[in-house]
């Protein structure tokens, strides 16, 4: 059974959404489709947009807003913090191991070959000392809900995660559009992620770094799908957007091509991925990244944040091994669940994934975005019969997990105010100071009817989060 985060399971309205009840029952129809036409010119002015993966033509689309918040109590996100933290701070001791003494493949917690054969491993990285021994300093932490007490972590995106403009964007939505209602709402504040992403920033520099260090974000290009939150995110920190070409190594040192000369950068917070980053020490063909900016790296010049192989701790394989993790590195039991998982790589795992395909959700190791996934109960005899071959066929290539009956929250569509599956992704930031999350984080809701697909390219759409005192 579906939890209903408005009403519960007994249909009685729960207290967080005491007051958006109300405000739901006093407002028409006409009047949230106003609000939501008002959202859409907002985006499209701000030039908030993104792009689909292989669409040939490159269409640039205004990603879909609802109007009605999701609301999560004070003691509800006290949780989910704690675990998030937890979470965060074992990828990071997973990765300094896996680069490092290797103690969890020694034990035989994670299998080597899963190590050694993941595209994502970086072996350039092995025995190099990062700064401050942080790896992955900004995680999208991907969080779903089934019923009142249980939060499931669904995904850790630990490379460069994606979708903080959408999150302050829904705030200034709310505070424009819906004034009362939120000003009649003790909502935690998020407007200041900009300054804590820049604090945590500044706190990882490298040895040798000024007591203010100058601090630059890497993108690929107007080109890249996330382009226009790279831009927002330089402007709101107050720090330089920078390609690859304004960017040059002397000496192992990263400098920065200015009016007033050449200008040394001790923090890259990089938005371009590992294969792209340096084409002297992985992609020749790539003109997205800096020559020579892994020696500056190795010297322990500079900073990239997220750190280079950080891609090895959040495929969907590791993944299932994330208690494992946590028990091994912190003595703890996971805060936070794992969804049950199915490793298709091993035999009797594929054996019953094959035998219950039209109950479960399988998923490629390596994929994203919702490219790549069959989702069981949804798919006809035809499509189940083809994915079945593509699992004999590369069984390492796949995860399986069975279809989790994600919560729901009110939603304004075409006829009005209905129930739809939502996920969320709090960012959490971690620098020389400690672990920083700012209240809330990005809901994503499936907009198709019975749909499970939150993501925007599969037609999903974003909500505001608000943590409230209720």
């Amino acid at each position: 059974m579906t939890f209903d985060e408005m009403r519960g399971q007994n249909g009685t309205v729960r207290r967080p959404y005491a007051g958006i009840s109300r405000w739901l029952q006093s407002v028409s129809t006409d009047q949230l489709e106003g609000r939501c036409v008002e959202a859409e010119l907002f985006y499209r002015r701000g030039g908030i947009t993104f792009a689909v993966h292989g669409d040939a033509q490159g269409e640039e689309r205004i990603i879909p807003y609802d109007i009605v918040p999701r609301v999560l109590s004070v003691s509800e996100w006290a949780r989910l913090s704690r675990g998030l933290e937890q979470r965060v701070r074992a990828l990071n001791l997973y990765l300094a191991d896996i680069y490092g003494n290797q103690e969890i493949l020694k034990a035989g917690v994670v299998p080597q070959d899963l190590v050694w054969r993941n595209p994502a491993f970086r072996p350039e990285m092995c025995g190099l000392k990062v700064p401050h021994g942080i790896y992955v300093h900004i995680a999208g932490i991907d969080i779903v809900r089934i019923d009142a007490d249980s939060f499931f972590v669904l995904e850790d995106n630990a490379r460069v995660p994606s979708g903080v403009s959408y999150m302050l964007g829904g705030r200034e939505i709310s505070i424009r559009l819906m004034p009362d209602l939120f000003s009649a709402h003790r909502v935690a504040p998020i407007e200041n992620y900009p300054d804590e992403l820049l604090a945590t920033l500044r706190s990882v520099g490298p040895a040798g770094a000024s007591a203010d260090p100058t601090v630059a974000l890497l993108t690929p290009g107007p080109f890249n799908s996330a382009y226009y939150e790279h831009s927002f995110l330089a402007d709101k920190m107050g720090v330089e957007l920078v390609e690859g070409r304004d960017l040059f190594v002397r000496d192992d040192v990263v400098f920065m091509r200015t009016t007033e000369g050449p200008k040394r950068v001790d923090v890259i917070y990089r938005r371009v991925d590992d294969d792209y980053i340096d084409p002297l020490t992985f992609r020749p063909d790539s003109m997205l990244g800096v020559a020579g900016l892994f020696s500056a790296y190795a010297a322990g010049n500079v900073t990239l944040a997220n750190a280079i192989g950080t891609g090895a701790a959040d495929d969907k394989v590791i993944y299932s091994y994330m208690p494992d993790i946590l028990r091994f590195y912190l003595d703890e039991e996971p805060i936070l669940k794992s969804v049950p998982t199915w490793r298709c790589r091993e035999a009797d795992d594929l054996a019953y994934v094959l035998e219950h395909l039209d109950e479960l959700v399988v998923k490629e190791v390596h994929g994203s975005g919702g490219y790549g996934m069959l989702v069981g109960p949804q798919a006809s005899q035809a499509e189940l019969a083809a994915f079945a071959d593509r699992l004999k066929a590369n069984p390492d290539s796949y995860i399986a997990q069975p279809t989790l009956a994600l919560s729901t929250c009110p939603t304004f569509v075409d006829h009005g105010v209905a129930p739809r599956h939502v996920d969320l992704r709090p960012f959490v930031l971690t620098g020389a100071g400690g672990i920083r999350i700012v209240p809330g984080g990005l809901t994503r809701v499936a907009l198709p009817q019975g749909s499970l697909v939150v993501n925007s390219s599969q037609g999903g759409g974003t909500k505001d989060t608000w943590v409230v005192e209720c």
